[in-house]
């Protein structure tokens, strides 16, 4: 399976812990590009960003819709083998949910979760989306296709960003978002959820006060269920392209170095 994989070096002596980025639904790893990479690349680590299977430049469209979380979670494995070392993984919303599920049996240096599909799943979203914008999921089920829960310019500005976004910057990410999975929907909603249970892995779950994906409760959930507390910043759910995107990537930086990576 040929992944792509967006890579931001330090000028100087790396540490020696890479960090590999994971986005969430109709996203790829060009979302990681915008800030987040060459930033923690300024801060001596080598940073990577990956895009799953049928997203961004990798291979796999063909098969996209019936792609499950199991699939996406190989592709993280086929990343992180060829990395320097055991990365910090840092996965966002579905990217996060792909994050917990690799983590139940496989090794991380530590995982930070970014407005992450919770441990309850997806269904309560689901149908809080259902409720707020009938059509496009009466679109979605009859074409077995996610991205129409997204599809237009009105409701993705709403569920993923803040108001404040310059509008010549929500069209060009507008423009770069994609077709997502319509059998990972039904993994994460019922299928195959979060077994924290499995995971010994150090994390960091950081969430967005004003999400309009994921509840407050939610994250606070999650973050219980791994035994630690959620922490909060003033933005909506694209936590890694929002005005205070800086707040968050120093905050993982201080609990990085913590931990001693």
């Amino acid at each position: 399976m040929h992944l792509e994989i967006i890579t931001r070096k330090p000028p100087g002596t790396p540490r020696p812990t890479p960090l590999l980025f994971i986005h969430g639904s109709w996203h790829g790893a060009w979302c990681w590009d915008e800030y987040f990479l060459p930033y923690f690349a300024e801060q001596g680590y080598i940073a990577h960003a990956m895009s799953l299977r049928g997203h961004g430049k990798s291979s796999g469209d063909h098969e996209l819709r019936w792609a499950t979380v199991a699939d996406y979670v190989a592709d993280v494995e086929q990343v992180a083998r060829i990395l320097e070392g055991i990365p910090v993984l840092i996965g966002h919303s579905l990217g996060g949910y792909v994050v917990q599920k690799y983590l139940e049996g496989r090794r991380a240096a530590a995982a930070v979760l970014l407005a992450s599909l919770p441990v309850t799943g997806m269904l309560a979203f689901t149908l809080r989306h259902l409720q707020r914008y009938p059509g496009s999921m009466l679109k979605t089920a009859l074409s077995l296709n996610p991205y129409y829960m997204v599809g237009t310019p009105k409701i993705n500005k709403a569920v993923f960003f803040s108001p404040d976004v310059p509008q010549e910057q929500f069209e060009r990410y507008y423009e770069q978002m994609q077709r997502e999975s319509f059998r990972i929907a039904l993994d994460a909603a019922l299928l195959d959820l979060p077994k924290p249970v499995r995971v010994n892995t150090p994390m960091l779950v950081l969430g967005a006060a004003n999400d309009q994906i994921f509840t407050r409760e939610e994250q606070e959930n999650t973050a219980t269920a791994y035994n630690t507390t959620a922490e909060f910043f003033p933005m909506a759910h694209d936590m890694m392209l929002e005005p205070g995107w800086q707040a968050v990537a120093d905050r993982i930086l201080v609990w990085l170095h913590w931990k001693g990576l």
